[in-house]
């Protein structure tokens, strides 16, 4: 069973690891693992991605891109691919984990697909399901379903985007009509970035502060009908085309204004808030700030579906990249005959594995967030925690993958060199079309901000009613830990220990505990430290507190990054667990080890500071990163092939073989022309026969002297 380097310590590159380097790897078992709890749904949507019907066609005007989109939606439906997360009263299957494993394999066909079918039914429509009652679900739903209602999801302000509480779109109810009456008080208030908002939206979920009685209840969902039959807007209602983006131009982002537009009582979605006809409020949550996020907790879907879009994503790129690396050879340093091929330079490893291990970290942290999430709204586990943990979970992730993705095509356009430039090899428009992901359905630096505040919670809920005995114990633990720390004594014991034997230090880092204590503790105690330096806010003013917040901010974020990572280094062990095939566990431990290890030396710094790595292990790090790839390099192709995509998915000609039969031909080329015996003779080769030749006449003439005398 293959061993890995454990995060902390590292083994000198000279060190032999025992590995068995005849392991192979199972491809159908661990594509099977990859396809995870929705196998059949992931293999029935991968399908209809890889129809030509649902194809991005590179070129189109953003007029026509739009119209083929629309169109494209029309064909999911005929498809019935869209009703899987809807009640079975609506021809669903309640199958929502499911329902988003469909939908992120459209980012295979074309992102805007995905994204354009996300608003219309995992926002539009879910905010209706969620936020709506019956009464609501009967009226609407089926046409939203058919497409009968195209929709938006009119959430996002000018002005305010991550921070949803504070849009100033208002919905105020006049009793003498009951009726909400819907502004928006000034421009920076106007929805922007509104899919569906500039032509194809018939309806909206409009978000706005609820005011009745004088009273702001916070944000509530009503639904608004936006457009006529003919596409003009309804009285009040106005709004603009957002034009050509960086990315994902197939869908029709527009902005959405509202001038005392009026719309009935009962169009409040009230599952969480209602409004009776005298201006009473109601709500079944007393607490304003746990209802706002009760609310916009239904709607996480929208993350968790990005989170694995961007994953199969980075899986298409690595496939291209990787397949091309093992094809194209460049430069001739070991032979005068053969070039060497891409993949088997140690640099080109550099660029690619440790993404397709990150990748692969990315994809068992995913799969066990889309079980979670089905687990909340199947109301199978739905307490106020669980539904916390997975907005936790969620925002911790997403961003991860998102910019992993943005990373790994970036990656992989350049190692594909000026093939890769070309669209017809989908690297740069992928690449444009998932950049907004990271700012989108939450911004990412805001989400693991978010994180880091769970993280203090969590962290100050563990001493809540401890007796003060115990927080003095605690106090000078954590002062006898800092001091062994900061003295350098571990780093001394870790030397003691490594100089012993390399092969102590090389069994340390592939051990799988050593690993998840480093990782770990590096969460554990920067958030041990961020609660000491932020324990004081509680007694500030606001102002004050707020200031001692962003002094500490990018700490916050880094602890939450630290934490994503670590969740998806302990999603991939569990995964290693459910794997028979012993070649396949061993190539998949390397993996993971390189994840692990990589994540190391990224903040290496960090633990050579704090002293969990002796300086003898941190120089050994790199070279046994080194190492790890030699070993992983062989199973490189296998490793993509277990992704499951072929080449109606890929599309991309330098994953198609072209490379490898221009190598083939080449090569085929230049063996005919020195078997004619008519190749030209190199200069090189000419001058070396000239300047041996000289020297072998001087020698001659040296010896024939010597023999003369």
């Amino acid at each position: 069973m293959t061993q890995t380097i454990s995060t902390p310590q590292q083994i000198p590159a000279t060190v032999d690891i025992t590995d068995n380097d005849q392991a192979t790897v199972d491809t159908a078992e661990l594509g099977e693992l990859l396809l995870g709890r929705w196998a059949d749904i992931r293999r029935t949507a991968r399908e209809l991605a890889g129809r030509p019907e649902l194809h991005k066609i590179e070129g189109l005007t953003h007029h026509d891109h739009r119209l083929r989109c629309s169109d494209q939606l029309h064909y999911l439906v005929e498809n019935k691919a869209v009703h899987r997360a809807f009640p079975a009263a609506f021809g669903g299957d309640d199958n929502h984990g499911g329902n988003v494993a469909g939908f992120e394999e459209l980012v295979i066909g074309d992102p805007s697909v995905q994204i354009k079918a996300g608003v219309q039914w995992g926002l539009f429509g879910s905010a209706v399901l969620h936020l709506g009652t019956d009464k609501h679900h009967e009226a609407w739903l089926p046409g939203i379903l058919s497409l009968e209602i195209p929709g938006c999801f009119a959430m996002t302000e000018t002005g305010h985007g991550s921070d949803v509480a504070s849009i100033a779109t208002t919905a105020t109810f006049d009793p003498a009509t009951d009726e909400f009456v819907i502004d928006t008080p000034f421009r920076a208030a106007w929805k922007d970035y509104i899919g569906n908002g500039a032509i194809d939206g018939r309806a909206a979920v409009v978000f706005a502060q609820l005011i009745t009685n004088g009273v702001n209840h916070g944000v509530h969902g009503l639904y608004v009908e936006l457009r006529e039959a003919d596409g003009s807007f309804k009285p009040g209602v106005g709004g603009e085309d957002d034009g050509i983006k960086g990315g994902l131009n197939g869908i029709d982002n527009g902005r959405l204004h509202f001038d005392g537009v009026r719309v009935p009582r009962t169009n409040l979605l009230n599952r969480y808030g209602d409004v009776a006809a005298d201006g009473t409020y109601t709500s079944p949550i007393a607490s304003p700030g746990r209802r706002f996020f009760t609310m916009l907790g239904t709607l996480v879907q929208g993350r968790v579906s990005l989170d694995g879009a961007a994953v199969a994503a980075s899986k298409l790129a690595l496939t291209a990249a990787i397949t091309y690396s093992t094809q194209r050879r460049q430069f001739n340093g070991s032979s005068n005959l053969t070039e060497e091929v891409l993949m088997d330079y140690q640099r080109h490893q550099r660029r690619l594995l440790p993404r397709l291990a990150a990748t692969y970290a990315a994809s068992f942290a995913h799969e066990e967030l889309l079980e979670k999430f089905d687990d909340v709204f199947s109301g199978r586990h739905d307490t106020d925690e669980d539904r916390q943990d997975l907005e936790t979970l969620a925002a911790a992730l997403k961003p991860l993958s998102t910019w992993l993705a943005l990373d790994t095509l970036q990656e992989s356009r350049e190692a594909t060199g000026g093939q890769g430039f070309l669209i017809e090899n989908r690297f740069a428009s992928l690449r444009a079309d998932l950049d907004v992901y990271v700012t989108f359905e939450g911004d990412n630096t805001i989400l693991l901000q978010l994180v880091a505040k769970r993280l203090l919670t969590d962290y100050a809920k563990e001493f809540k009613g401890v007796d003060f005995g115990v927080l003095a114990r605690y106090a000078v633990s954590q002062a006898a830990e800092k001091t062994l720390h900061r003295s350098g004594l571990r780093r001394v014991a870790q030397t003691v220990v490594d100089s012993g034997s390399e092969r102590k230090s090389a069994k340390a880092l592939r051990d799988e505990d050593t690993q998840r204590e480093l990782l770990s503790d590096r969460v554990q105690s920067r958030v041990a430290e961020l609660a000491a330096v932020l324990r004081g806010a509680k007694g500030m003013s606001q102002e004050k507190s707020a200031a001692l917040f962003n002094e500490h901010q990018n700490e916050l974020i880094e602890v939450a990054h630290a934490h994503a990572e670590l969740l998806q280094w302990e999603a991939f062990s569990r995964a290693l667990q459910q794997i028979q095939d012993p070649g396949t566990k061993e190539v998949m431990t390397r993996l993971r080890d390189l994840f692990g290890l990589c994540l190391i030396e990224k903040d290496l710094a960090w633990f050579l500071m704090n002293g969990r790595l002796s300086s003898q292990r941190a120089r050994t790090l790199d070279g046994y990163i080194n190492r790890l790839l030699t070993k992983i390099r062989p199973h490189a192709l296998d490793l993509v092939e277990a992704f499951g995509y072929g080449p109606e998915h890929l599309r991309s000609a330098v994953a198609g073989g072209a490379e490898q039969e221009r190598q083939e031909e080449a090569a085929a080329y230049v063996r005919r022309r020195r078997a004619s015996g008519d190749a030209p003779i190199d200069e090189k080769t000419l001058l070396a026969r000239s300047a041996q030749d000289k020297k072998a006449r001087k020698t001659g003439k040296t010896q024939a002297s010597s023999a003369a005398k």
